[in-house]
C-alpha cells in the first residue's frame, strides 16, 4: 500500500468512528482559531487531512471556512455555515412527509429524500395499517442508515429512536450541532439538567425539548440559542454556567 492509500485509509477510519459517536466528542483540548480557505493550519507529514483539509505538499491547508480542530494526528475545519449532509450513523429527527404501503417518506432537512422502511421499525407495528403507528406530520428520532446516490435510508431499530411525542421543535445550523453536544455530551447535559428537559439533539439540526411546562421548555431553546450564537467563544461551557445562572436570577 502507497504512503497516500495509507493515510486515505486511516482518514477514512476515524470518520467511521467519528460517525457511530455521533461527533459528541468535539475537541475542546486547546484554543481554536477561526480559519479561511487556502490558510495553512499544520506542517508536516505526521498529520493526516479530515474534513475541510487538504494536503498541499508538508502542509495541511483549509479548503473551507471554519474552525480548526485537532484530533490526535487528524486535523479537520469545522464549518461555522453550510446545509446538513447525512452520514452513516448519524442520528436524525425528521418529520414525515407521506406513507407507503411500505414505509414512510421522511424530511431531515437534508439534500435528498429520506426514507423509513417498515422492516426497519419495531415488530409490533401494523404492516396494514402504517399510520396507526406513525403518521402524516409526525416527528421521528430515527438512525441513518446508510446513504445511496438517490436517497437516504433510516432506521427505528434502537435504544431511543422513534416517534417523538409533544414537546417544543427547534432548527439551528446543522454545523452548530457538536457545540450545543459539547465534548462528550457535557454542554447539552447542562442545559438538561438546569432546565429540568428531556433535549434530543439530531445531526440534521432538529432539536425536540420536553418539559414538565412551557416555561422550562422557552429556556432551554433560550440555553441552546445562546450556545449556538457563541459557538466560536474559547470557555464556552463556562460561559453558559454564567449565563444560566444570571437567567435564573432574573
Amino acid at each position: 500500500m502507497t504512503e497516500e492509500e495509507n493515510e486515505y485509509q486511516e482518514n477514512e477510519e476515524f470518520n467511521e468512528s467519528e460517525n457511530n459517536e455521533t461527533e459528541e466528542s468535539y475537541s475542546e483540548k486547546k484554543p481554536r482559531k477561526v480559519v479561511i480557505p487556502g490558510e495553512v493550519i499544520v506542517s508536516g507529514l505526521n498529520y493526516l487531512p479530515g474534513d475541510g483539509t487538504r494536503r498541499e505538499g508538508n502542509d495541511i491547508v483549509a479548503s473551507r471556512f471554519g474552525l480548526e480542530d485537532e484530533s490526535g494526528r487528524l486535523i479537520r475545519v469545522i464549518p461555522l455555515s453550510g446545509i446538513y449532509m447525512p452520514r452513516r450513523g448519524n442520528v436524525v429527527l425528521g418529520q414525515v412527509l407521506d406513507v407507503t404501503f411500505n414505509g414512510w417518506i421522511m424530511d431531515i432537512n437534508a439534500p435528498y429524500q429520506s426514507f423509513l422502511p417498515l422492516m426497519e421499525c419495531p415488530r409490533h407495528f401494523n404492516k396494514y395499517d402504517l399510520t396507526e403507528n406513525i403518521a402524516i406530520g409526525d416527528l421521528v428520532c430515527c438512525k441513518v442508515s446508510s446513504v445511496k446516490p438517490r436517497g437516504i435510508d433510516l432506521t427505528i431499530k434502537g435504544r431511543g429512536l422513534g416517534k417523538l411525542e409533544e414537546g417544543m421543535i427547534i432548527q439551528i445550523n446543522s454545523n452548530k450541532v457538536p457545540r450545543v453536544i459539547g465534548k462528550e455530551g457535557s454542554m447539552i447535559n447542562l442545559i438538561k439538567t438546569e432546565t429540568n428537559c428531556d433535549i434530543i439533539v439530531g445531526q440534521n439540526g432538529v432539536i425536540w425539548i420536553k418539559g414538565s411546562n412551557v416555561s422550562d421548555e422557552l429556556f432551554a431553546k433560550e440555553a441552546i440559542i445562546f450556545v449556538t450564537e457563541k459557538s466560536f467563544v474559547e470557555g464556552l461551557t463556562d460561559k453558559m454556567k454564567e449565563w444560566l445562572e444570571k437567567q435564573k436570577k432574573n
